[in-house]
């Protein structure tokens, strides 16, 4: 029994156009065209009002900043759990000659992020949420306008 040599060809284009033409049609004309590009690999989310710009009743407006303040945060502690484990392995892989001429703008990155980060979440109770961050930030710029920075001394 010989098969003739088309026939095969004539087969697997017979099961593509049954299979996979469909298929192939639908992802071009419908849903690439219908999907966005993004230049990012992670999900982002849109931006909702901070507490400050909530009216005092509006508790989806707190809660929803109340989100977004602990995304913000994830991401804060993401960033410097990065700047140090990149310090870290810098210290690791350099001799102890090297280390300090080589590692120390990364410890300079690290040491002013962990500062910042300090500034915004320190002295804060585990159970944190967005009211108390704020009223942090608000008692700090109180301070400053009548004292200076904080850390420079209180005026007299």
């Amino acid at each position: 029994m010989e098969q003739h040599p088309n026939a095969l060809k004539r087969f697997a284009n017979a099961v593509y156009n049954v299979i996979d033409a469909p298929v192939v049609f639908f992802r071009e004309k419908i849903v690439e065209p219908n999907q966005q590009k993004y230049p990012w690999y992670h999900q982002k989310f849109r931006r909702v009002p901070t507490i400050d710009e909530c009216y005092t009743d509006d508790m989806v407006c707190f809660i929803e900043a109340n989100l977004q303040f602990e995304r913000d945060r994830a991401v804060d502690d993401a960033i410097l759990n990065i700047l140090r484990c990149r310090y870290e392995e810098c210290a690791m892989h350099h001799e102890l000659d090297d280390r300090d001429e080589i590692c120390t703008p990364l410890k300079n990155i690290y040491e002013e992020a962990s500062g910042a980060w300090f500034a915004k979440y320190g002295d804060l109770p585990a159970t944190l949420n967005v009211q108390q961050a704020f009223m942090k930030q608000k008692h700090r710029m109180v301070w400053e306008r009548r004292h200076g920075p904080v850390g420079s001394g209180m005026k007299t």
